[in-house]
């Protein structure tokens, strides 16, 4: 044969199967894109220069393996179905007398075009995707970033090399598949007879199993750390659960529908019931990957949308001050701060570089965890428990509160304490303080007592977000009340006693950048010797600016949300050709049986109505299973949020609900597209 005949049978094949072949191209154009994306990022020279580099980088590494991954086993899935439809085809060149060679160069001149319009189409796309997407950096991150508009050429070589790698390795597969077969089974691919599917009760049994003991860790789970630390089992077991489920929990209700004689003698139900059963033989798997991919979507956009929103909340909550300074020291070392000198020291710094100081509020105070005993009524120092047990006790002066507050100091007298905010539940208004050895458990010295005076609201700065526990915060009289305290709990806790503390809150009256380039200068200054004489004696300090953490928890929050948008994006277009490919399967399956039903002596709107009930129910099943495990995940992800400093339950379930119609809206428009091809080929 002439060289130029393979090539032109290559391009005429593609286009003649182009309801295939159109969309394998646009999902490799759209993997080739995201990769080369999240690439250029990693390897452009001005994510270095920015603060808070490392969250976005981290960001991407780990986005790069995941739509490797995803892409690998996607292209492979694409492939595999490309062939099984192409069987008829092939085996009719080899009848026609060519050999398989003559196939083979066809197949390898097919992927070279493939390779050509979707990985140049995907890099072409990816370079304008990628301005794009460091405008929505800078948006996100809500920072200047010294991002470079020029191409990536190690970018462009990397998703070239990968993409090219995967082409090849879906080459070699082909050219094996067609090795391996005859040209009688190829002409007849598509042709064999199927038998009823078994049931598989053991599989119905261990899937409704797994399934059960996922959803019960999911709402069970109250503990933040537990839940993170279970999460991944949760959502093994509902895995499991769901292809089991779908692959033999399914069949096994059809059947026992088909039994119910009274229920499965109906026209209706009867073609309703036959028809499930085997379209659940053949795409159940298919079924049960579009639900776990469209769960996969809504809990990556719902999380990562819900910490981007929720960081304004978390920074003001952590840093209610442009400048949060964090001081410890021991009593036991005879150290002491000199708060006054403190005081002195960050106003004069902030005068050398032009800066106003509107506020500056000091405070010493004392914070340990207790665990709340119900039954013995008190709060044990030193005591090990879970997190939801336990409370972080913070102690402050009367003088301390009316420093951090601006508000007047309460008078209290010996033994009494004011509460701001909340007791432990059936608490007060005596509260009992008792130390537990926290080696040999063991009762160290007498119990400690305060009577509660009054309530007021919480405090700012101890009403901190990043806690696993939750604060109990008490004022007391004065120094001599910390002092005993800090007492009762080193006789506890030994090595692991807390330090006295105090803190020092100073507003002032600038700019972020301005702020951030006052913090860089105090950073600098603080090396230099005596810098901080005058302060006292101390052995921690830690000075914390609201701007800085922001670019921080920006750059976190930010890579998060651009890293799910895009994985989410990658699962949604994995999702959308499954449903593609499954619905254009069945479409030349029903064929034949669609005729078979006219002449059998149906109408043909009793066929059609047949029809689109059996394509509604299996296409809307997975996403209704998915909303399900949705509901059930949410407790976890919650618990999981509280970790990164996210305690507003109401933003977590607004972003959830609304992830959750925007991914139901996209997933009709995506039946109705997809619907409209699968009737084309049934007529």
């Amino acid at each position: 044969m002439r060289n130029g005949l393979y090539p032109k049978l290559a391009a005429q094949g593609m286009r003649q199967n182009r309801r295939f072949f159109v969309p394998y191209l646009l999902a490799l154009a759209g993997l080739t894109a995201a990769f080369y994306v999240m690439s250029a990022l990693c390897a452009d020279p001005g994510v270095l220069n920015m603060r808070g580099f490392a969250y976005v980088l981290v960001m991407m590494q780990i986005g790069m393996f995941v739509a490797g991954i995803l892409s690998a086993v996607l292209l492979l899935y694409i492939n595999s179905f490309l062939m099984k439809q192409r069987k008829k085809e092939l085996g009719l060149y080899n009848i026609l007398g060519m050999g398989k060679g003559n196939i083979a160069l066809i197949q390898c001149w097919e992927s070279l075009y493939t390779a050509i319009l979707g990985i140049g189409g995907g890099l072409a796309l990816g370079v304008v995707l990628h301005k794009l997407s460091t405008a929505a950096l800078v948006r996100l991150l809500q920072f200047s970033i010294p991002f470079s508009s020029s191409l990536s050429l190690p970018a462009m070589g990397s998703t070239a090399a990968l993409f090219g790698a995967l082409l090849a390795l879906a080459l070699l597969l082909n050219l094996l598949r067609v090795r391996v077969s005859n040209p009688i089974e190829l002409l007849h691919g598509g042709s064999v007879g199927e038998k009823e599917p078994k049931t598989r009760w053991l599989l119905a049994v261990v899937g409704a199993i797994a399934l059960g003991a996922g959803y019960f860790i999911a709402i069970t789970t109250t503990d933040p750390v537990l839940a993170m630390a279970f999460y991944f089992l949760a959502v093994i077991l509902v895995i499991i659960g769901t292809y089991c489920l779908f692959t033999a929990g399914s069949i096994a209700l059809l059947k026992l529908l088909r039994n119910h004689k009274g229920f499965y003698y109906q026209t209706g139900h009867f073609i309703g019931v036959s028809g499930m059963l085997y379209r659940m033989k053949r795409n159940a798997v298919g079924l049960a990957n579009i639900c776990i991919l469209s769960t996969m979507v809504m809990v990556m956009v719902s999380g990562t949308l819900a910490l981007y929103l929720g960081q304004g909340e978390i920074i003001a909550a952590q840093y209610p001050a442009n400048l949060t300074i964090t001081v410890q020291y021991d009593p036991a070392q005879n150290q002491a701060l000199d708060l006054d000198g403190a005081q002195a020291l960050v106003r004069r710094f902030a005068a050398e570089h032009n800066v106003p100081v509107t506020r500056l509020g000091a405070a010493e105070y004392l914070s340990f965890n207790v665990f709340v005993n119900q039954d013995t009524h008190r709060l044990e120092v030193g005591r090990e428990g879970p997190n939801n047990d336990r409370r972080t006790v913070y102690l402050l002066t009367a003088q301390g509160y009316a420093a951090l507050t601006g508000n007047t100091a309460p008078a209290l007298n010996p033994g009494q304490a004011v509460v701001c905010g909340s007791l432990p539940q059936g608490f007060g208004p005596e509260l009992v303080f008792q130390g537990i050895h926290i080696t040999d458990g063991t009762e160290t010295g007498q119990p400690k007592a305060l009577t509660v005076a009054d309530a007021l609201p919480s405090i700012q700065y101890f009403d901190t977000t990043f806690d696993m526990t939750e604060p109990l915060c008490l004022v007391v009289p004065d120094k001599a009340a910390l002092e005993q305290f800090w007492a009762l709990q080193e006789a506890a806790l030994e090595n692991y006693a807390a330090r006295l503390s105090a803190v020092l809150l100073t507003d002032l009256d600038c700019t972020n950048d301005q702020e951030l380039d006052l913090i860089d200068a105090w950073n600098d200054a603080c090396l230099s010797e005596g810098f901080y004489s005058g302060t006292g004696s101390w052995s921690y300090w830690r000075t914390d600016s609201r701007a800085e953490m922001a670019v921080d928890g920006y750059s976190m929050a930010g890579g998060f949300l651009f890293l799910g948008i895009v994985l989410g994006v990658i699962f949604l277009m994995a999702t959308v050709l499954i449903i593609y490919y499954k619905q254009v399967s069945e479409g030349y399956e029903d064929q034949g049986r669609f005729e078979i039903m006219r002449k059998v002596g149906l109408t043909q709107r009793e066929v059609r109505s047949s029809i689109r009930s059996q394509v509604l129910i299996v296409f809307f099943l997975p996403i209704a299973v998915a909303a399900v495990h949705i509901l059930f995940d949410f407790n976890l992800v919650a618990r999981m949020l509280t970790l990164f400093g996210v305690r507003n339950t109401a933003t977590v379930a607004l972003c959830t609900g609304g992830t959750l119609l925007a991914f139901l809206a996209v997933y009709a428009a995506v039946y109705l597209l997809t619907a409209r091809t699968y009737y084309k080929i049934v007529k």
